[in-house]
């Protein structure tokens, strides 16, 4: 039993669009194929023993236990394995529940999937449940705690923390999309020109000159001070004998900090001796040069949080802490201080457990205690400086309780700091009392302020203080969308993608786009290759300067890792042929259908589906749609056009001559098609098939109108620069060379229709096949080539894909000959450049040359210098 192989897929995908993370895994079970676990002797109770949890898995038979009464019956380790990767993410904290396991096609072979809340953590899970299963097998030992203390240090590593987290959770539930922009708390809310970002709890709103304000104790200190908001009063130090100076002013007890620590880090409180003073002293330079002394000011720890200069709410925090007993020790308070339910590592509970530390050791020498002291009945041991909930302190909500003068204070501090996200520090001994009147102070203001403690109180109410942030950031509503139309199918979505981006942007869009080419940002290359997977859209999704987006979404891409969006406003399906069959387990029409259903699945209900109504596969896909479904064809007289326009439905065709809307019963003529330049008069009929879908999506946007529409068809010429390998004619003097991207079946067929309407002769096709595809559909390729050209030069591709050059070769020349009417001469050149300079030193006067590129950038630039250098004579 071996992993082959492992993708992480991070959007709507083949196997669900809604639970869109999730683990693929191909197995290969090798011989175990031949061991069900009802056939392994003592499997499932070894099984049990270890994971007994796995009693809450229902499995396909919807009741307590099911998984395990599937065990009893029989069933393959690929489905075991699943439920033991959800299982051992789950007890680390990270509850998932969704899996599939199904055969690949191959014998012994099953492509296992489960979802997963951090990508590292569901990669291990794979391998461990791997391992987890051949234990179980074998009946060796294994010890499950290291693996779930392995995927609990990953979650932490890897997740958002609780505080970025909540903003990103409020944000979704509001349809708002994210991006994560690093492995840290760098998140983008929103697409495009409406994007926002965040970093931990700083927003983008949150000015520069704030934050380093805050981050600078003294200086927040003496802004505060001089607004007559109650401070400490202390000094900045740098030196032993400064130190002295200032304790001779401030007096015991005093706090020492550094001037720009964070997190408490560095801080020492309650320093009542000059051996404490210089202990805390070196403590705090280890963070700067600078230190803080002030007054220490006794009472409780509030924290008070202001979001857009207003009052949010308020929380006490206690350090972490024992109760004495009389009877037990510090060691044994804590452990079962621990056992609380509530708390956790790391982030994973309301409550964090409490660790020994330096700090913890340092607090209990200064009252010379050790671990093993047994402290007096109620007597409260703190064990850490700071009131940290990561640290294992606790919070109590207190907000209703924060008298009306507190709140001025606080929003007043936001503004006079210029903090729009803002956590303030107050020791007093309540907040139901003016702070000014109860002797208490502001210890420091924070520019990012952790939610945690207001989110997951241990005691009171919980406070969604992700709420104002979401709704400072995105006002009235807004969704922080662009539109986004997304373009999918076998042929012609390159040429669709490229006619809708020029649309919009004659409509006045800033228009980012996707093609098998390469990234386009307002007609600016910024990418160059085969850009239509999730890396690419979500590349347009990050500019900040797009408005809106149209992104190409080939089959490699979904199955790979999914698509990039959870949603788009546009889906168009182009067609469905058979390319690519037989890869990455697709290995029917049907199957592949399915592929690029996902596309249109993610289609907002009140958006539209744009489905090729010729197509039976496509136009089946509108039977498990939620939005709304419109339909495009090159006969007016289509059925499925006639009965979906009978409904008050949207249909786009090709009639009388013209590119025509049909808006229930009635008729938009756009445009003559012999005014489309990429037609070439109309004898282009895949262009004109291209046309419907683009002309279709981009109309049901309210600053679009017809009049963009019809000016952008009739600016959209076909060339090298506005569509590089897509019908790119090149005229010289005694004949003419056609350049495209054709490389399947279905998409030569449409080319050499279009060959067969254009004058010159003899018709030569430099052909191709891919080594990766089927025999019949290489043969099939040379079936076409070999009724649709008088010459035929075959030439290679530079990645032949695990076939040599002879056996494409001879495929090729097989389907040629099946089909031939006449003598074809065949010649043989492997090289693409070879062939090109073959064809253009041998070609006859009047002849049309057709090449299917290979690498389109390296054939255009080989023909442009040809063209160039007769043009110069």
């Amino acid at each position: 039993m071996k992993i082959v192989e492992i993708k992480v897929l991070k959007g709507p995908n083949y196997w669900s669009v809604r639970r869109t993370k999730l683990i693929q895994m191909k197995l290969d079970l090798e011989e175990k194929e031949q061991m069900p676990t009802n056939e392994i002797p003592g499997f499932r109770e070894r099984l049990e023993a270890l994971l007994p949890s796995l009693i809450e898995h229902r499995c396909s038979v919807g009741t307590r236990g099911g998984f395990f009464e599937r065990v009893d019956e029989g069933t393959w380790m690929g489905h075991v394995i699943e439920h033991i990767a959800l299982e051992i993410q789950t007890l680390a904290g990270m509850d998932t529940g969704f899996g599939r396991t199904r055969g690949t096609g191959k014998d012994g072979e099953y492509y296992v999937c489960f979802s997963y809340m951090e990508e590292d953590a569901g990669v291990y899970a794979a391998r461990a449940a791997v391992r987890i299963a051949k234990a179980l097998i074998f009946n060796e030992p294994y010890s499950l705690d290291e693996d779930i203390q392995q995927l609990r240090e990953i979650r932490e590593d890897t997740r958002l923390g609780p505080s970025t987290g909540c903003i990103v959770d409020e944000a979704a539930k509001r349809g708002i999309p994210f991006i994560r922009l690093n492995k840290h708390s760098l998140v983008q809310l929103g697409y495009g020109v409406h994007q926002k970002r965040i970093r931990a709890t700083i927003a983008s709103t949150t000015g520069n000159i704030a934050v380093d304000i805050a981050c600078d104790k003294e200086e927040t200190k003496n802004l505060l001070g001089a607004a007559e908001i109650p401070v400490p009063k202390g000094d900045v130090v740098r030196t032993e004998e400064g130190l002295k100076s200032a304790i001779e002013r401030i007096g015991y007890p005093c706090v020492i900090k550094p001037i720009d620590g964070n997190h408490g880090k560095g801080n020492t409180t309650n320093i009542t001796d000059w051996e404490m003073a210089l202990k805390a002293f070196a403590a705090a330079k280890v963070y700067g040069r600078s230190v803080i002394i002030e007054k220490y000011i006794t009472g409780f720890d509030f924290r008070i949080l202001v979001i857009n200069y207003k009052f949010i709410c308020a929380a006490l925090r206690t350090p972490a802490s024992v109760v004495g007993d009389g009877k037990n020790t510090i060691q044994y308070l804590i452990d079962e201080t621990n056992k609380d339910p509530r708390r956790g590592y790391g982030h994973e509970k309301v409550l964090t457990q409490i660790t020994i530390d330096q700090f913890t050791q340092k607090m209990l020498d200064e009252k010379n205690y050790t671990l093993n002291t047994v402290p007096a009945k109620d007597e409260l041991v703190l064990l850490k400086p700071t009131a940290n909930l990561s640290t294992g302190g606790t919070s109590t909500d207190v907000t209703d309780e924060v008298h009306p003068a507190n709140i001025f204070m606080c929003e007043r501090i936001a503004k006079i700091i210029g903090l729009d996200i803002c956590g303030i520090d107050i020791m007093a001994t309540d907040l139901r009392t003016p702070v000014t009147e109860n002797g208490g102070a502001i210890l420091e203001v924070n520019a990012a302020p952790g939610f945690r403690m207001h989110i997951e109180p241990s005691v009171g109410l919980a406070r969604n203080v992700a709420e104002p942030v979401v709704d400072m950031l995105f006002p009235k509503g807004s969704a922080g969308n662009i539109p986004i139309i997304a373009i999918t199918g076998t042929n012609g979505k390159t040429t669709t993608t490229r006619l809708t981006a020029h649309i919009a942007k004659t409509a006045g869009y800033k228009v980012g786009y996707t093609t098998s080419d390469g990234v386009y940002i307002q007609n600016q290359m910024m990418m160059k290759g085969d850009c239509t997977g999730p890396i690419s859209s979500q590349f347009v999704l990050k500019d900040p300067t797009v408005d809106f987006a149209v992104l190409e979404c080939a089959r490699g891409g979904i199955l790979k890792s999914g698509l990039a969006f959870q949603n788009c406003d546009v889906a168009v399906v182009t067609n469905i042929s058979a390319d690519h069959i037989g890869l990455g387990g697709i290995d029917s029409m049907e199957q592949m259908a399915k592929v690029k259903q996902v596309v249109p699945e993610t289609v907002f209900k009140h958006g539209y589906a744009i489905l090729n109504a010729e197509d039976d596969l496509v136009y089946a896909m509108k039977d498990g749609l939620q939005c709304n479904i419109a339909l495009f064809s090159m006969d007016e007289n289509n059925k499925r056009i006639i009965e979906h326009c009978k409904n008050g439905g949207y249909a786009a065709v090709f009639e009388n001559g013209y590119i025509t809307i049909m808006k229930g019963t009635w008729k938009i003529r756009v445009v003559k098609v012999t005014e489309v330049p990429v037609t070439y008069g109309g004898k282009a009929t895949h262009n004109i098939m291209n046309c419907l879908p683009a002309v279709l999506s981009t109309y049901f946007w309210r600053n679009i109108s017809i009049e963009d529409i019809k000016l952008a068809l009739q600016t959209f010429v076909p060339s090298p620069a506005q569509t590089p390998g897509r019908l790119n004619m090149f005229q010289f003097k005694q004949f003419k060379f056609l350049v495209d991207f054709a490389h399947n079946p279905a998409g030569l067929e449409l080319l050499c229709d279009f060959i067969g309407k254009m004058d010159g002769e003899p018709k030569v096709g430099i052909i191709s096949g891919t080594g990766d595809r089927r025999d019949d559909d290489i043969k099939e390729l040379g079936r076409i080539s070999g009724r649709s050209f008088d010459e035929i030069i075959i030439r290679q591709d530079k990645n032949l894909r695990g076939r040599t050059a002879e056996e494409i070769v001879n495929l090729l020349v097989d389907g040629i000959n099946e089909t031939k009417t006449k003598d074809v001469p065949i010649t043989i050149i492997y090289n693409e450049k070879e062939a090109i300079m073959h064809a253009y030193n041998t070609a006859k006067p009047g002849s049309l040359i057709t090449i299917m590129c290979d690498v389109v950038a390296e054939a255009l630039d080989l023909i442009k210098g040809l063209k160039e250098k007769e043009d110069m004579g």
